[in-house]
């Protein structure tokens, strides 16, 4: 399956990115012989570790790269699987709708542990809700094939409720948003700085994540990419340089917070904030047998409540062939 031009744009791919997405989808010669010829094709969220390599001084790369900017993992994960990116991050939950789908080309490469405390169920100020089940039969925004989606199950799991018993609505976030400040739901799982604008304008955190959402957020690539010899060294590097900006990361909030909203316009407030209530520091670690066994668990939630068609096994989605450079859980 190709991604067609429109089908880029209504899933939120950045205009600037686009067209560097679809000619990566055409034909191209064979693959280069030097390092130096080769790009990377790589996905990137605007505000995100992936945008910072040149500010944590590892920017200089021995290859070329091509970002895309994508508003979420789940059309990360698209993109690879349609042959249009080499690399890129998501949480668990994307590459299990994608899995058993012919020929997929997802292939997960390493675990990004990072912070569950900002992923949260939102009321807003005028609700009466303290709890999840004082939302039956309410509407609940959430983003589809996203932790806010998992997160939204095991919530009504908790609550004794079913899918049923409320009014799911599947937004964007920046739908989502404007939903929510507007009255069109009722509550709202999100995730990201979005939570903070959000609590701005008065909205409260009835939960977060930290108990449901393991803090695994996963680094995929794309199948032939690691087949090919050249373009496994070029993303065991890319991997590298990855891990040094979350160190740089943990190591300087307060800079973290300031480059980012130089970035994204975001109040540099909001990020700190964020880092500050944050469950763990962000490290890039090798693949384990915990990690699968955890998105497995993920998955048999989402095939147990009928929202994926067949149970799956997650195991062949991951790949640890870059496993040598990176860290130890």
């Amino acid at each position: 399956m190709l991604l067609s031009r429109r089908h880029l744009l209504a899933s939120g791919l950045a205009v600037g990115g686009l067209s560097s997405v679809l000619a990566a989808c055409s034909p191209r010669a064979a693959a280069p012989g030097k390092l130096e010829d080769l790009t990377l094709r790589t996905a990137t969220y605007r505000g995100n570790l992936e945008t910072f390599f040149q500010a944590a001084g590892v920017g200089e790369t021995p290859y070329k790269l091509a970002k895309s900017e994508f508003a979420g993992g789940n059309l990360i994960a698209e993109a690879i699987n349609a042959g249009a990116l080499d690399i890129g991050g998501m949480s668990e939950i994307p590459p299990i709708f994608i899995a058993g789908a012919p020929g997929n080309l997802v292939r997960i490469v390493a675990v990004l542990q990072g912070d569950v405390n900002n992923q949260v169920l939102l009321a807003p100020p005028n609700s009466k809700a303290t709890h999840f089940a004082d939302l039956k039969g309410k509407r609940i925004g959430y983003v589809k094939a996203t932790t806010s989606h998992y997160i939204l199950l095991r919530l009504l799991e908790e609550a004794g409720l079913s899918w049923g018993d409320i009014k799911p609505v599947a937004l964007s976030p920046q739908d989502g948003l404007a939903a929510f400040t507007s009255g069109g739901i009722d509550a709202w799982v999100i995730y990201g700085v979005i939570v903070q604008q959000a609590r701005q304008h008065g909205a409260r955190v009835l939960r977060t994540a930290k108990g449901i959402l393991s803090g695994n957020y996963l680094v995929a690539a794309a199948k032939p990419a690691l087949d090919d010899p050249l373009k496994r060294q070029a993303l065991a590097d890319y991997l590298g340089r990855y891990a040094r900006v979350a160190e740089w990361v943990n190591a300087d909030g307060a800079r973290w917070a300031r480059v980012r909203s130089e970035a994204t316009g975001i109040p540099a407030e909001l990020y700190l904030r964020e880092f500050q209530e944050r469950s763990g520091p962000t490290r890039l670690i090798k693949i384990s047998d915990a990690a699968i066994s955890s998105q497995q668990n993920v998955a048999d939630a989402f095939a147990k409540a009928g929202l994926i068609p067949v149970k799956v096994d997650v195991r062949p989605l991951w790949d640890d062939r870059l496993n040598s450079g990176l860290a130890d859980a």
